[in-house]
């Protein structure tokens, strides 16, 4: 089952990043990735056509209290949001509790393993503050950076799923998790 998150007073330092909430001026550094073809499409949305539907997306991330911005010298260059996972496709998670980890980041700086080091501290975050058992995190089956991503953060596979996108299209996707106890076991090797 889904849990409930709030991080509207969270911020995260890993060694290159700042993951924090987002903030109304952030709205011209989320229009520039998001407005970049190629960025959104990865993770299943068309690219922002404009500052004011920027705008919108930046009060649902604020609003919703779930979403970090993921800011890399000064600049956000992505976002990182412990979403809801979808209970209907994945019922044998659901005695189970946890959330879904999904993740964008600006084409600028892909490659550099900035995502892995932003989602390795958001699982530290989630495990160590929250009582969830489980995070899961999905990737269409044609991304393999974001595949990549998640085997760097320890994920594993669960299941294949359809996965609806914005873009009207139906994409199979991989399905991943990370158990708390396998990312304790992970802790006491360190």
């Amino acid at each position: 089952m889904n849990i409930p998150i709030d991080i509207s007073d969270v911020t995260i330092e890993s060694p290159r990043l700042l993951l924090r909430p987002w903030h109304p001026d952030d709205l011209q550094d989320l229009y520039d990735y998001a407005s970049v073809d190629v960025v959104g499409q990865m993770a299943g949305w068309k690219p922002h056509q404009s500052r004011e539907e920027s705008g919108q997306i930046l009060d649902m991330f604020i609003n919703g209290k779930k979403t970090f911005a993921v800011e890399y010298e000064g600049k956000v260059i992505g976002s990182l949001g412990i979403e809801y996972y979808d209970e209907k496709q994945i019922p044998e998670l659901n005695e189970f509790r946890g959330r879904e980890i999904g993740y964008v980041l600006a084409k600028d700086f892909w490659g550099r393993g900035l995502m892995s080091e932003a989602v390795k501290a958001v699982i530290d975050w989630f495990f160590i503050h929250t009582d969830g058992e489980f995070l899961t995190c999905g990737y269409f089956v044609w991304n393999r950076q974001s595949e990549r991503v998640q085997e760097k953060c320890g994920f594993h596979f669960l299941k294949e799923i359809s996965f609806e996108t914005m873009l009207g299209k139906t994409e199979k996707s991989n399905v991943n998790i990370l158990w708390k106890r396998e990312w304790e076991a992970t802790k006491k090797e360190d």
